[in-house]
């Protein structure tokens, strides 16, 4: 069993390399929820959904986000009656917001809403919201706290980051089925996905890392982090908010409670070198996904190395 955890665009691209390689059944994804939000009374979950239309062949590739193909016209419409518009849902996106939100309404679970719609699109690979609880990512800007979707969509990270914080996430406990795939797990990955907006919100959740560090998982993480910039995204802009360093330092120093390897672009072998002195392991490769073929071949070489005998389980296994 492998257990991903993830979320945002590089997660998505990252799980379209993985499940071309791996068995539906044997993929279990662990989706950050920080992101989610309420849009016109509907409940969306931004993450949740990339993943969901990734594994189900829906996904726009042009946007990374979105149904392919999908038309905007209750988007319009909605603009017309002086509705915001600032959140481009279209309108088969819009289908799946109105029946998660439906189903939530009826007294369901984050955890069951998700596997009911996943299980309509065909889907066969676990997704798990990282808590059924409202887990809500709050930016701190000189306008204000807002949340990450209004600083990141609305307002296209352009205002400078005072605080990030995680409301909700200390009373929250992680879904169903979210421990014990980090527990049963022959290797856990994190994505090469935002780790304070997407990565953190799900260790937020009491519980999780702790189950990390107590996994006997080899644990991977990809650096969304190349040559000291964001592949995309306000990664870095978060990262110095929290004071870590925009590099793949940076990122090992804020996993290093639980990680096992970092995976980190080739660009980056000389600080790989360095953080291998202070005891970091880190296998370099390329990690950039601009197209399908990138992805898969990331993939290959992270689960190659994901599912490696560690050097004392094989020194354990040959006495």
């Amino acid at each position: 069993m492998i257990t991903v955890l993830t979320g945002g665009t590089g997660g998505a691209k990252f799980v379209d390399g993985l499940r071309q390689i791996v068995a539906p059944e044997e993929l279990t994804i662990i989706v950050n929820t920080g992101d989610d939000l309420l849009w016109w009374g509907l409940y969306i979950s931004p993450d949740v959904d990339s993943i969901m239309y990734m594994l189900a062949g829906r996904l726009s590739q042009e946007r990374g986000w979105g149904v392919k193909g999908d038309t905007f016209y209750c988007l319009q419409a909605m603009g017309q009656m002086g509705q915001p518009t600032w959140f481009h849902a279209g309108d088969r996106d819009i289908a799946t917001h109105i029946l998660r939100s439906k189903l939530l309404s009826d007294g369901k679970t984050l955890s069951e809403v998700t596997a009911e719609i996943a299980g309509r699109l065909g889907i066969k690979t676990a997704i798990l919201p990282m808590t059924n609880s409202r887990v809500e990512t709050r930016v701190g800007t000189p306008i204000g706290e807002i949340s990450f979707e209004e600083y990141f969509v609305q307002r296209w990270y352009q205002d400078p980051v005072e605080s990030v914080r995680y409301a909700g996430a200390s009373d929250a406990e992680p879904a169903p089925g979210v421990i014990d795939a980090i527990r049963s797990s022959e290797t856990v990955i994190l994505a090469p996905s935002n780790p304070v907006s997407s990565i953190a919100p799900i260790l937020a959740v009491p519980g999780i890392r702790e189950a990390l560090r107590e996994s006997r998982a080899r644990i991977v993480a990809v650096s969304p982090i190349v040559g000291g910039a964001a592949v995309s995204g306000p990664a870095g802009i978060l990262m110095q908010s929290q004071g870590l360093p925009v590099s793949i330092a940076g990122i090992a120093e804020y996993y290093h409670d639980f990680l096992d390897v970092l995976v980190a672009d080739v660009l980056d072998q000389p600080l790989a070198d360095e953080l291998e002195k202070s005891g970091t392991r880190v296998h370099c490769t390329r990690t950039i996904m601009r197209t399908a073929e990138n992805r898969l071949a990331l993939a290959q070489d992270v689960l190659r190395l994901a599912l490696q005998p560690s050097t004392t389980q094989a020194a354990t296994e040959g006495a």
